[in-house]
């Protein structure tokens, strides 16, 4: 099969000839560039990491790697990816560690007395920091949920023809030229939970259980948006693309951080118009990536339109990989729970690593519906070795029939 059609069977729920590999396709299944550096000089291949999401500090995946991996999925992406900073005329730069990498020819962090890093947009508001010896940005930025911004000014982003350009040009180039699957990420302009929170979460929390008539009012000017940007998008990239991405976080580690209730009431009829065009006019899967104890969630996702699940955290509370196949696996793909990136990834032996992934993929495989991932990033410091170890076992173990 090619990686198009491995992906494509595996999300029908049927099994391919082997398990689809995602590596670097998605801003939340990537690696951070200090580990990406280290395992490029594990594999014996020159050149820095380039650094395409710099509020992760991601890297970008190369195709050499890749290949190497087996990887079925490439992401497109608009030319600004975080902080208004295109990604255009790299430059060499370092990571605090020493990791030599390449960086946004506008990225120009300021640094502070305490050596910690800040971003700084052009009209001099503060975006994010780094504290000194960290290894990614943290928002600084206050997002209108936070900011209890009124709904009849807000101002919001609709695609550019620029953008749309852009996208339909990468769409085009990868679908005519190689055969990955590719996905695009376009959610709402603000995740309509966790997202619309940053930069004061709590007031935000208080916000959604004590003022639903405003909270229904951003909604509608998310969604109108949301709808608008649907539709330029679908008209630039077309069927070329397989599926598209949006974000947003339900869950801690121990528990959801709302109640179901609370969800499908006031959170969930929004995110289902946006799904329900996407499923009426095209042909995309819809993968939603929510970290946490989601459990409980599942089965009202499925039922708002969601096809994919991501990461697939295992290591939450209640989020046992048999449970969830068990309960789920006819109904929605598992895109991720290869690994606990937490722990088992950057703490662990290879061969630990690799006992994981085996039993991970005897679970989640079968029958298809299962797209082989770490559940979330490749952190930095994980050893090289580990990362090897990960991405060898699903090659290894993942061809079907599973045995």
């Amino acid at each position: 099969m090619t990686s198009r059609e491995r992906v494509l069977t595996a999300l029908n729920h049927q099994e391919p000839d082997r398990i689809p590999i995602d590596f670097g396709g998605t801003r939340v299944s990537g690696i951070a560039a200090s580990a990406y550096y280290r395992l490029k000089q594990h594999l014996g291949l020159p050149g820095p990491a380039r650094v395409f999401d710099l509020f992760q500090m991601l890297a970008e995946v190369e195709r050499p790697v890749m290949e190497r991996f087996g990887a079925d999925v490439i992401g497109i992406y608009r030319p600004v990816v975080v902080f208004g900073i295109r990604n255009e005329r790299w430059k060499p730069w370092q990571l605090f560690d020493g990791t030599p990498v390449e960086v946004p020819g506008d990225f120009h962090p300021v640094q502070r007395e305490d050596g910690s890093l800040l971003i700084i947009s052009p009209d001099g508001k503060p975006l994010a920091i780094m504290p000194k010896d960290g290894f990614y940005f943290d928002r600084l930025e206050v997002f209108p949920g936070a900011a209890h911004a009124d709904p009849e000014t807000l101002q919001l982003p609709l695609l550019t023809q620029e953008e749309c350009d852009f996208l339909a040009a990468q769409a085009e180039a990868y679908y005519n030229n190689t055969d990955f699957a590719i996905i695009v990420h376009l959610g709402p302009p603000y995740e309509l939970f966790f997202n619309l929170g940053t930069g004061d979460f709590a007031a935000w929390m208080i916000t959604l259980a004590t003022e639903p008539d405003y909270v229904r009012a951003l909604y509608e000017r998310l969604v109108e948006t949301w709808l608008e940007n649907l539709r330029r998008l679908y008209a630039a990239v077309g069927d070329r693309v397989q599926i598209i991405q949006f974000n947003d976080d339900l869950g801690t580690q121990t528990a959801p951080f709302i109640s179901v209730r609370m969800f499908r009431e006031l959170i969930m009829p929004y995110y289902k118009r946006g799904l329900d065009w996407i499923h009426q006019h095209t042909p995309w899967k819809v993968f939603m990536h929510s970290d946490g104890a989601i459990f409980d969630f599942i089965p009202s996702l499925i039922e708002m339109g969601v096809d994919i699940i991501n990461p697939v955290q295992t290591s939450a509370k209640g989020m046992d990989p048999a449970r969830l196949k068990a309960e789920f696996g006819e109904r929605i793909v598992f895109w991720g729970g290869s690994c606990d990136c937490q722990h088992t990834l950057p703490f662990a032996s290879p061969e630990e690593v690799a006992r994981e992934v085996e039993e991970h993929i005897r679970i989640f495989a079968p029958g298809g519906g299962y797209v082989f991932a770490p559940v979330h990033n490749i952190q930095a410091k994980v050893p090289p070795e580990n990362i090897v170890a990960l991405f060898d076992t699903a090659l290894r173990i993942g061809r079907y029939p599973i045995r």
